[in-house]
């Protein structure tokens, strides 16, 4: 079945968001790399493969419906932060837009009685749970040593464990 216009637009939409999601992520990883926190540069390079993954399975089911990709330019990501604690605050508000994202195209797909869309938006939509939670708990575990170097040292090398390939999921 073909995607309706109004549905291959909102998807390619958020093929967009999810490559921009990317590239925010790879300039918090050079921030971080500028910091000398190789642990949370590489958590965010992880996450950065991660939202390529997304964009991904964006692109491939554009395609599989017999829609049409539309590519369009990505904005220039910040690049500078406070603070780790700022750049993973920034991360959090980066994941609530998407899942808000998420949100608005599967309430899209189900007015326009696109099931196939709306049962592939579920994974999403769970993702988007677990991405945030995942936020939410090392901007906690920051907050809770911030003012201690030894603290975000301790942080640095358990966020450097953050490994796996991401195409597992």
């Amino acid at each position: 079945m073909e995607l309706k216009p109004e549905i291959n637009d909102a998807l390619n939409q958020q093929l967009n968001e999810e490559f921009y999601s990317a590239y925010v992520y790879l300039a918090m990883a050079a921030y971080c790399e500028d910091c000398d926190l190789t642990g949370f540069a590489n958590w965010m390079k992880m996450q950065y493969q991660e939202e390529l993954l997304h964009a991904e399975k964006f692109y491939n089911y554009i395609n599989d419906r017999d829609g049409r990709v539309l590519l369009k330019p990505l904005g220039e990501p910040q690049s500078k932060w406070d603070s780790p604690l700022s750049a993973f605050e920034d991360s959090l508000v980066q994941e609530k837009h998407i899942s808000e994202c998420i949100n608005k195209l599967a309430a899209i797909s189900i007015e326009k009685g696109d099931h196939a869309t709306h049962v592939f938006l579920q994974w999403f939509v769970n993702e988007q749970v677990e991405e945030e939670k995942t936020v939410r708990d090392i901007i906690h575990d920051i907050k809770l040593v911030e003012k201690s170097a030894d603290g975000i040292f301790m942080i640095d090398r358990e966020l450097a464990q953050r490994a796996g390939d991401p195409g597992a999921e």
